[in-house]
């Protein structure tokens, strides 16, 4: 009898833990991803924009502030909008048939196949290739007096193709670059999904004498939809970030021009690259400039993740 009234408060206090405990315990297990993206994710954002309505030279020591002077005098630079218009191309051509032949090859590895862990392997090999490596080697391949491509395309009548000099051209090269990066990469995602796709389907189907094409165009690729519309949306953030590619490019296929110009007429300079070329690569290292061009490549970035929540609510509810 003398113990219960000792152990009303301990029900309590177990009661008070275990209410912490489901209540609290949640937020201390994400919080280091938070603190985390705080220090290195929100504080560079927020320090940017700062930076960006400021007259801000790392050859002055005073900034001045200029409102959003940055951003008209950017709105307005040809420049700017090449840059904007290169990575936009770059990105379709880049994308598209990457996606296209990534689904293809997932819906080949679908199927019982030998050594299947072996092709798998070797889908991810590129994306795991140096950068460096893959843009010397392709600058070779489309090399124009001794490059493979040429070569090739000799043998119906093209002339020798000068393909860091021209706009189309040099975008097809940076295109087939990135596209042998991510190809694989996006191919074992697209697999991922198609292995959760219930065989009964393909069996019924084969039945009804449905061919491998009509399989993926019937099953697959609706069956997947969630999962490429996020594939595609990556690949299109991914896309307007480019800048390793035609900077190494630029400096490999002996183009002339500056180290982040994209080529001497700027044919293949992309966003990222613009905004290196102002902050880093010129002679006025132009940090409120380039900071003004980065919030501008963010805003980009984010309608694009709009567009992605709006498509994938479409999804969900059924309307597509």
């Amino acid at each position: 009898m003398s113990s219960l009234p000792l152990a009303v408060p301990r029900r309590r206090r177990r009661s008070v833990r275990h209410t912490l405990d489901l209540r609290v315990s949640p937020y201390a297990y994400v919080a280091p991803f938070f603190l985390l993206f705080c220090a290195f994710g929100l504080f560079p954002l927020v320090y940017t924009a700062w930076v960006s309505l400021h007259e801000w030279s790392l050859l002055s020591e005073t900034q001045t502030f200029i409102g959003l002077d940055n951003y008209s005098t950017l709105l307005s630079d040809g420049y700017f909008w090449n840059a904007t218009f290169n990575t936009l191309s770059i990105g379709v051509l880049s994308t598209v048939p990457q996606l296209l032949l990534a689904i293809w090859l997932a819906h080949l590895l679908n199927r019982r196949l030998r050594f299947q862990t072996l092709f798998r392997v070797a889908l991810l090999l590129p994306n795991v290739t140096s950068v460096v490596a893959v843009v010397v080697i392709f600058s070779q391949l489309f090399g124009r007096d001794f490059g493979l491509i040429n070569w090739v395309l000799s043998w119906f009548g093209a002339g020798n193709i000068d393909w860091a000099a021209g706009t189309a051209t040099s975008h097809l090269a940076l295109s087939v670059m990135i596209m042998w990066r991510w190809t694989g990469y996006n191919a074992l995602i697209f697999l991922a999904a198609m292995q959760a796709v219930p065989r009964e389907l393909y069996e019924a189907a084969t039945l009804d004498g449905a061919s491998g094409f009509t399989q993926l165009r019937r099953i697959t690729i609706p069956m997947i939809r969630p999962t490429i519309v996020f594939v595609v949306i990556v690949s299109t953030i991914g896309a307007m970030q480019i800048i390793a590619e035609p900077l190494l490019f630029g400096q490999s296929s002996g183009g002339g021009g500056g180290i982040a110009t994209g080529g001497p007429d700027r044919q293949f300079q992309t966003l990222a690259l613009f905004v290196y070329e102002q902050g880093f690569a010129n002679s006025t290292f132009d940090f409120g400039y380039a900071s003004a061009a980065s919030w501008l490549m963010f805003l980009a970035v984010v309608i694009v993740a709009l567009v992605n929540f709006l498509i994938t609510h479409r999804v969900k509810g059924g309307v597509i």
